[in-house]
């Protein structure tokens, strides 16, 4: 069996990172993709479908260094699963309501947005990739 998700979006805001009890790095962000489309009037239709990522390791760290809010990415992973439900991460907002996450956690990271003209001393960032299933604590 096998299960994989590429988006390819830009980020909500900009990345947190944090260490599990191991020590290993854990990065995650948020990615918004857009659907646009003209419906049957005309009228000019966009729907917006945001993701939360998650990426462990080496890649963790080359993640929170390079990406910040608004740069555009392609994310390949798997969608991480509500073990109750089996589909997204379902929720209860502040005011009550009821809400869904679709979570991935990442393999492949690829930074889309250009670097930034001008600025002294920059590099190129690296594509990023898990470097087996074992670097993912789970």
């Amino acid at each position: 069996m096998y299960q994989s998700i590429t988006i390819v979006g830009r980020l909500g805001r900009d990345p947190e990172m944090r260490y599990l009890p191991s020590g290993d790095p854990v990065t995650t962000f948020s990615v918004a993709t857009d659907r646009v489309w003209t419906d049957r009037s005309g009228q000019r239709q966009r729907e917006t479908a945001w993701f939360r990522v998650t990426v462990f390791g080496k890649s963790a760290e080359t993640a929170n260094q390079y990406l910040s809010k608004g740069k555009m990415v392609l994310v390949e992973g798997r969608l991480a699963v509500d073990p109750k439900t089996g589909g997204p991460r379902i929720y209860t907002r502040q005011d009550g309501t009821v809400a869904a996450s679709f979570e991935i956690v990442a393999n492949t990271v690829r930074f889309l947005s250009p670097r930034e003209e001008g600025i002294a001393g920059t590099e190129e960032p690296p594509e990023i990739h898990a470097e087996s299933e074992e670097d993912m604590p789970f």
